[in-house]
């Protein structure tokens, strides 16, 4: 066979094009910055929460539920988890100062001791946090947490509508929260 002969495209190769031109396609392959979803934010289709009811850590009650009408912030932590520990603090100032417009934020703690979330609540100024313990983790695998500390928007509706793996930043809480309040 001539080298002239291999480099001249025929019908294998013309196959091989439309079946990797038809795959691109079925796959809906897009520009790694191009978002999921047009209406998604940070790749999340807007969908109804989990459930997320129990007892709070002080005794209290919390039903996500009752919440609606208010932009919450879910924020998956824990004790040990030292990058949870140092967000908490703009959480917690965070619905401080939205808590007007009608931001809440829920923590949802997960494998951990009771006294121990206490003491990262009194260390960080977060005494106040609504937060439900997970001991086990399974709410948090119901709202398909993969790793802590992640934080979830869910809007009036009650419906999830962002995400944010990982540490939050005022710069995030301001483009993806704020304009939810302003609803």
């Amino acid at each position: 066979m001539t080298a002239r002969r291999l480099l001249r495209p025929g019908p294998a190769l013309a196959l091989v094009l439309i079946v990797a031109v038809g795959t691109v396609a079925a796959l809906g392959l897009r520009s790694p910055s191009a978002p999921l979803d047009a209406g998604a934010a940070n790749g999340v289709t807007p969908a109804p929460a989990p459930a997320l009811t129990g007892a709070t850590l002080d005794g209290g009650r919390f039903d996500l539920t009752e919440a609606r009408g208010h932009v919450l912030l879910v924020n998956v932590f824990a004790s040990w988890c030292g990058p949870c520990r140092d967000e908490l603090p703009l959480l917690v100032e965070t619905e401080r100062q939205w808590s007007p417009r009608g931001l809440r934020l829920v923590g949802l703690n997960v494998r951990d001791g009771a006294e121990a979330v206490r003491a990262l609540l009194d260390e960080t100024g977060a005494r106040k946090l609504t937060v439900l313990p997970d001991p086990e983790g399974t709410r948090a695998v119901d709202w398909g947490v993969r790793a802590v500390p992640e934080t979830f928007v869910v809007d009036r509706d009650g419906r999830i509508v962002d995400r944010q793996p990982g540490v939050v930043t005022r710069q995030w809480l301001e483009q993806r929260v704020a304009p939810l309040l302003a609803r």
